[in-house]
């Protein structure tokens, strides 16, 4: 069984949905296995623009796509997001998706706690407001309402009276009043219904493709550089985004994440706060976000961009278990006279190849750049070598020996076919 997994290497926002979906057409199951609808992937095909939050891209190809116990999942965003594609033409069917039984839901008072604490933080964390972090706190607590608790309505109160006594608390402090556990036990149980037909077992589904022989995509949100444990710690997500969290949030054999491709994006850009050391607030940086549409699917919000930095990318192969990756947006790239690469930091009179774990430390770092000429022929829809301009491909070999990997594939727009392959993730290793 040759399986790939799909994880962001740099801080988000690298072009994952288009590479996902461009590998759905070689697998048969596609598995989303972290993360909630902070999360937005963006996948043209046949002239069409799809925003995904937590479906899994394979349901644009009607693959059959699992949502994950790992996910978080709000599911009255579920339903909207079922619906906006029903409206596009896609119709999202239990034959073509699965919701784990084991996922926690995500409810309205998750929401409201997240809201009232990033707006009370004295320092912004970036959180997208969704009342993902709340979410993972109660399943780690063991409060949390799953998927499989929807089935299940009788029980469904005292389920939520007992959640209601850690968050009730929690609201008073903050002034507000307490959650309506009646509200929603009812806005539950209407749409029960809904999402009964979609709830199943993950790790059933993959053990049986496994049997099957079922080549299988794992998909990842967020990326590395926002892992829980790995990231830029306060200011990540409330997950682990890094490869190993595909077997814990699926349901299945470390060994059966398979190939690991990295998406990296030719430059560098983050939402929210938290260090950015390739930061360019110029004109530089506006030309970057202008040219690469660079606004969160999800928040609408403005992304801070910057240079390339090989620091970050060589260090989230190294803790994310990549073996290779998937470069993006090359043709933002095109018409800079000079393009800099960043190969080091500078840190209190000391040259660093790694970003230190001290968010002060990370706060002052300052890159060491390496300056390349650029090129002045598009790349946009290159689908070979052959059409790329000598100093764009010199631009990527040089990315494949500072960060130690091989690029196996290249995207040169946001269209499905404008990709070229160098090597297969499903059969190459």
């Amino acid at each position: 069984m040759a399986n790939v997994t799909v994880i962001g290497a740099q801080w988000g926002d690298e072009g994952k949905g288009k590479i996902i979906d461009w590998l759905s057409n070689r697998a048969q199951m596609v598995v989303r296995f972290q993360g909630g609808n902070n999360a937005g992937h963006t996948i043209v095909a046949n002239g069409k623009t799809y925003k995904l939050s937590l479906l899994p891209s394979g349901v644009i190809q009607g693959k059959r796509s699992i949502i994950g116990n790992g996910v978080v999942v709000d599911p009255w965003s579920l339903l909207d997001e079922i619906a906006r594609l029903d409206a596009a033409g896609l119709k999202i069917t239990p034959e073509i998706l699965v919701l784990a039984e084991n996922a926690v839901l995500v409810l309205p008072l998750h929401r409201e706690l997240d809201a009232m604490r990033e707006d009370a933080a004295p320092q912004k964390i970036g959180t997208t407001k969704r009342g993902i972090g709340p979410a993972y706190e109660d399943k780690v607590g063991r409060r949390a309402l799953r998927a499989i608790d929807l089935m299940d309505l009788a029980a469904l109160p005292a389920k939520i009276e007992r959640l209601l006594a850690h968050h009730n608390i929690l609201r008073r402090g903050f002034g507000v009043a307490d959650a309506d556990g009646a509200a929603l036990v009812k806005s539950l149980t209407e749409i029960a219904p809904k999402l009964a037909p979609f709830i199943g077992s993950s790790w059933r589904e993959l053990h049986a493709a496994k049997l099957a022989g079922k080549r299988v995509l794992f998909e990842g949100a967020q990326a590395v550089l926002l892992d829980i444990d790995h990231g830029t710690y306060p200011f990540v997500t409330s997950s682990n985004t890094v490869a190993g969290q595909a077997a814990a949030g699926a349901g299945v054999s470390p060994r059966a994440i398979g190939t690991v491709l990295g998406i990296v994006k030719s430059y560098t850009t983050r939402v929210g706060e938290g260090p950015f050391p390739t930061e360019l607030k110029g004109a530089t940086g506006e030309k970057l976000g202008e040219r690469g549409k660079e606004f969160g699917t999800v928040t609408g919000r403005k992304r801070r961009c910057g240079w390339f930095d090989s620091v970050l990318v060589r260090q989230t192969v190294i803790t994310g278990g990549i073996d290779g990756i998937a470069l993006t947006k090359l043709d933002v790239l095109d018409g800079f006279p000079t393009i800099r690469i960043c190969t080091a930091y500078q840190l209190d009179g000391k040259t660093l190849d790694y970003l230190p774990a001290d968010a002060g430390a990370q706060a002052r770092v300052t890159p060491v750049y390496e300056e390349m000429e650029g090129w002045s022929e598009s790349t946009q829809g290159a689908r070979s070598w052959a059409q790329l301009p000598a100093n764009a491909i010199k631009y990527v070999r040089r990315i494949e020996e500072l960060t130690g990997t091989q690029v196996s594939l290249l995207s040169t727009s946001p269209d499905r076919d404008d990709t070229i392959m160098v090597s297969d993730p499903f059969v190459d290793r």
